[in-house]
């Protein structure tokens, strides 16, 4: 996965165009329940936010991008879970997890609305609090907002920690 990070970076630095519509997407994937147990994009975000200062990306249209990727991977795993309920627990990838849908039960059960804002920072739970919201049919005004003030947070942590990083490095390349 970090291989998958650093080429995506490398294509973000070489075509700076492009990188709104790929945070977008890797947002997305990050926050979309199955996909991101395959392919957890976290790392290339990272890695596109140390490109900002670096490369003179703005911050603002990455993050709103990001922001709403995430936001719209949420929505639909909450839209899944609320349409296909039981059904979920037996489908592929989840039917390999057995124990993470009853633990993102638990935890949006024990801490409601703020589990959405707390479990987008948590990997698994990344993907899993949303889909059982949504099969647990949370409050849809409140899941959403929640969703996305907790993705435009989400994706500007992110973002300002790859951002930071990056220029701790530079400075301690300039120092050493």
């Amino acid at each position: 996965m970090e291989d998958f990070g650093r080429a995506v970076a490398e294509f973000v630095r070489d075509h700076q165009a492009w990188a709104a519509p790929i945070v977008l997407l890797l947002a997305f994937g990050e926050s979309l329940a199955f996909i991101s147990l395959l392919i957890p994009a976290w790392g290339a975000l990272v890695a596109i936010g140390a490109l900002i200062g670096a490369s003179g990306i703005s911050f603002w249209p990455i993050w709103l991008a990001g922001g709403f990727g995430a936001a719209l991977g949420d929505w639909v795993s909450y839209w899944f879970g609320y349409r296909y309920k039981e059904q979920v627990a037996a489908m592929w990838p989840l039917s390999r997890y057995p124990d993470l849908l009853p633990r993102g039960e638990a935890f949006v059960r024990k801490w409601g609305v703020p589990s959405i804002f707390i479990g987008r920072f948590f990997g698994p739970l990344r993907a899993s609090v949303p889909l059982a919201a949504g099969i647990f049919e949370m409050d849809y005004v409140r899941f959403q907002i929640a969703n996305f003030v907790s993705a435009l947070v989400w994706a500007a942590a992110l973002l300002l920690f790859g951002d930071v990083i990056a220029r701790i490095m530079e400075w301690l390349w300039r120092v050493v």
